[in-house]
């Protein structure tokens, strides 16, 4: 099975040797992405709350890069560098992501790239 790599201007470029997302057969991989902005490759600002919006709106970008949504995404890993950040998070995510809601799993971690406090990343399933 050929992999394809999925890349949009929309979203943060890869900053390490990675892609975006990588669809393999109707399965795509969508890299973790953090709150940086697309056009400047800067963070958003401090409050977790523009963070997380900034991370969905970025894989949004990613996904229809794909050719797919948010509604797209079967499972979300969700790390953050604090565990009382949880609720705001969800809370944001209940903006972008109807139900119902895919598998998820959120971890506390101790540093993510470039300082930020929150990182998703995701697995989406295409109709063939």
């Amino acid at each position: 099975m050929a992999k394809q790599v999925i890349h949009t201007e929309n979203a943060p470029a890869a900053i390490g040797p990675y892609s975006q997302a990588v669809r393999a057969g109707n399965t795509v991989y969508v890299s973790g992405q953090i709150p940086l902005v697309p056009e400047t490759m800067e963070v958003i600002s401090e409050d977790i709350v523009d963070q997380t919006k900034q991370v969905f709106k970025n894989l949004q970008a990613v996904c229809a890069a794909a050719g797919g949504s948010l509604e797209d995404i079967v499972k979300f890993n969700i790390f953050m560098t604090d565990l009382g950040n949880f609720a705001t998070v969800n809370e944001v995510m209940t903006q972008f992501v109807k139900q119902p809601y895919p598998a998820r799993a959120a971890m506390g971690v101790r540093a993510l790239p470039k300082g930020v406090q929150v990182e998703i990343e995701g697995i989406m399933v295409l109709e063939d």
